[in-house]
């Protein structure tokens, strides 16, 4: 688990069931990308409409080396969903900064290690 992990509940009865999905999720994105630092994740019912009904809104705030990535997800009936796209934006954003990170990497490595022209 990531040196930091937080949830936060808001608006909601705390449910040991949800609470579990979650450190399953954080501990999917740490199998895969294992550099987390730290993981703070806030779950809320906002607002309840009367047409509407409730929207369940979820934030990330994922901490790796060198930066920190936040995501916002709302879904309007079901908190399950809300955590499910929250952490499916996740991991591809943290697909995407390693993608970046590795890409900088080796171009750096490449124009250092590259024979002189001559």
């Amino acid at each position: 688990m990531a040196r930091e992990f937080q949830i936060t509940v808001h608006d909601l009865p705390r449910s040991p069931a949800l609470e579990e999905r979650i450190r399953r999720k954080v501990t999917g994105l740490e199998r895969v990308f294992g550099r987390l630092t730290a993981c703070r994740v806030t779950l809320q019912a906002p607002h309840h409409h009367q047409r509407h009904g409730a929207h369940y809104g979820v934030r990330l705030e994922i901490a790796v080396p060198g930066a920190e990535i936040v995501i916002n997800r709302d879904h309007a009936n079901d908190s399950y969903i809300a955590l499910r796209d929250a952490f499916q934006a996740a991991r591809r954003q943290l697909n995407e900064y390693f993608q970046r990170r590795r890409g900088s990497d080796k171009s750096r490595r490449t124009r250092h290690d590259a024979a002189p022209a001559e």
